[in-house]
């Protein structure tokens, strides 16, 4: 029991990396109805900046905070000039600017900051704590409550304050949003900042696993947008719960089953799910009404 337990530990510390992404990922999707394929190297990129500053002196929380007030920028920038400042081009045009900036900023990472891997420490480096035979890092409870805590925080905030309310009509209707006084503009803005800090902070969290180099959160990034179709484009819960599914079930195909087909066997299984529920879990089906 204690390796099954020791496996759902793991498999929520890594859900919760996908978590984060996957939450960014919703909010832009939400406001402005675009997969934001860009979402995983933004995260890479203000990971690079973030261990410049360390390397360069900057206490490690600072650092951190300056990355997140960075990429909360970089973000907003990104929407306001390329994004929406682009005029007369559509939906599937602007998911084509996302790919786009894959290029660019994995281009701009090696430039500016070398080819050479980083190393990154974690934020906790204590030993494990032995919990009734389950050996858990206390890194990974601040990687879990710090999943949760965002993910709560961002609930109440869109369910109680005045800008989630607008968040919220422009998700379901941009114009008549538009038409009621609402700025969708920052809206839209704000979604992008808020969306590019959270890839920050899910790059940060997998950067002490795989060291920070260009190709460091492509798995993470491939595996948040197939959380956020598992639970749900539609809600900004469900694809944290799918990120969760992914990696307890992942772990436990892979010690159970097989390791070397486990991502296979479990993308196998979502794609079933997905034919049969083509909205994912907690998703609705959208009715437009003529």
């Amino acid at each position: 029991m204690a390796a099954f337990f020791q496996n759902i530990v793991g498999g929520i510390e890594t859900g919760s990396m996908y978590a984060l992404a996957a939450m960014g990922l919703v909010l832009i999707y939400q406001t402005a109805k675009l997969n934001n394929f860009s979402q995983g190297t933004l995260g890479m990129f203000n990971a690079f900046f973030c261990t410049s500053l360390f390397r360069a002196g900057v206490p490690l929380l600072v650092a951190i905070l300056l990355a997140l007030v960075f990429a909360l920028i970089l973000g907003a920038l990104i929407d306001t000039v390329v994004i929406s400042g682009i005029k007369n081009i559509s939906a599937l045009g602007r998911q084509m600017i996302t790919l786009g900036l894959i290029m660019v900023f994995q281009g701009l990472a090696p430039m500016l900051y070398g080819t050479n891997p980083f190393s990154f420490s974690k934020m906790i480096s204590a030993s494990a704590l032995d919990l009734w035979g389950v050996k858990v890092l206390p890194n990974s409870f601040l990687i879990i409550g710090l999943t949760c805590a965002l993910m709560l925080g961002l609930y109440f905030f869109l369910e109680r304050s005045n800008w989630g309310l607008a968040v919220r009509v422009t998700a379901a209707n941009p114009m008549t949003a538009k038409l009621m006084g609402v700025p969708i503009r920052r809206v839209t803005m704000g979604a992008w900042g808020v969306a590019t800090a959270l890839g920050c902070l899910s790059a940060l969290m997998v950067a002490p696993i795989t060291n920070i180099n260009v190709s460091m959160m492509e798995n993470i990034h491939l595996n948040s947008f197939i959380a956020s179709v598992l639970g749900g484009f539609q809600t900004f819960y469900g694809p944290v719960i799918g990120a969760f599914i992914i990696g307890v079930a992942n772990n436990l195909i892979g010690y159970y089953i097989s390791s070397k087909w486990s991502l296979a066997i479990l993308y196998a299984f979502i794609l079933l799910f997905i034919v049969i529920r083509p909205n994912g879990l907690f998703g609705k089906k959208t009715i437009n009404k003529v």
